[in-house]
């Protein structure tokens, strides 16, 4: 019969908070699904300036190529979504509102689809409607200037409006519903712009027409820091970035917005700049660099976690 040792005792007592790993444990029940979720907002220093992307509204859309790539055969948009591992039936369609706070001011860049919308995509940053000092209209297209009014009463109850020049006075023509509920009441608080005016120091205006008559994007600089917010430029990262002279139905002049894609497009990419573009994959963000006939799109990684 084995003798047992002190020796044995010992590594029995050893083995022992093991052998409860091994153990039946008792059934838990399984952790819930809490489904799919994209992040609210995306915050980052530029200089002296704070710049935070805003995701207003996300939504699916069938059929892309009735949007983007007019003139390209299907063989083609199909070509190149599946090049960029995408699917040429639906498209994720993404609307991002901008705030820039240079320290004395807090400026909104477009106001998305509603009121309602814009409120609650402020407040998921940390911002309420009254903090809002200026709001910069880059075009008049109802998924930028819906959310002007909630209610029928202004949404920024202190904010003054700054928009190009000639694309008020287009709209403002053209009996537009949208344009009469939301931007007309504002009027008189509101300023315009040509190519080259400034919104607030380092917030520079510049012409990008063709998308709507009078489409503008804006050039952001503080202590040495740029970027660009090119609103509707580019609708698509692929099918409108990628091949700049695929026509896009809502491109009101498709030729003089092929050519301004190429100029903004091809400014930043020698630049190397970093940009915002309203339609871009959220959190909207990246860089650009010439590619065969177009560009290539690429999203910003940690660039501005080392600003400051």
């Amino acid at each position: 019969m084995p003798t047992l040792t002190r020796r044995h005792a010992l590594l029995a007592g050893a083995a022992l908070p093991f052998a409860g790993a091994f153990a039946p444990q008792p059934a838990r029940a399984a952790a819930e699904m809490l489904g799919a979720a994209n992040p609210a907002f995306n915050r980052f220093k530029l200089g002296g300036f704070e710049v935070t992307a805003l995701l207003g509204g996300t939504r699916t859309v069938p059929d892309p190529n009735t949007i983007f790539g007019l003139n390209a055969t299907p063989e083609e948009f199909a070509a190149a979504a599946d090049a960029n591992f995408i699917p040429a039936d639906k498209a994720q369609f993404f609307f991002t509102p901008t705030i820039v706070n240079t320290g004395t001011e807090l400026v909104l860049f477009d106001t998305g689809l509603a009121g309602e919308a814009i409120t609650a995509a402020l407040a998921n940053a940390g911002y309420t409607p009254d903090q809002v000092d200026v709001v910069v209209l880059t075009h008049m297209h109802g998924d930028h200037i819906g959310g002007l009014m909630t209610g029928g009463a202004p949404t920024f109850a202190n904010a003054r409006y700054v928009t190009g020049a000639l694309e008020n006075d287009t709209w403002a023509l053209a009996a537009n519903e949208g344009y009469d509920a939301n931007v007309r009441p504002l009027l008189d608080k509101t300023s315009f712009l040509d190519d080259g005016g400034s919104v607030a120091s380092g917030i520079t205006a510049m012409a990008a027409f063709g998308h709507t008559a009078g489409h503008m994007i804006y050039m952001l600089e503080s202590n040495g820091a740029q970027l660009a917010i090119t609103a509707d430029t580019a609708n698509h990262y692929v099918w409108s970035l990628g091949y700049p002279d695929w026509e896009v139905s809502f491109d009101a002049d498709k030729a003089a917005a092929a050519a301004t894609r190429r100029n903004v497009f091809g400014m930043l990419a020698a630049d190397k700049l970093p940009f915002i573009g309203y339609h871009m994959p959220f959190p909207a963000m990246g860089y650009v660099e010439a590619q065969g006939s177009g560009f290539r799109y690429v999203p910003a990684s940690y660039q501005m976690m080392l600003e400051g």
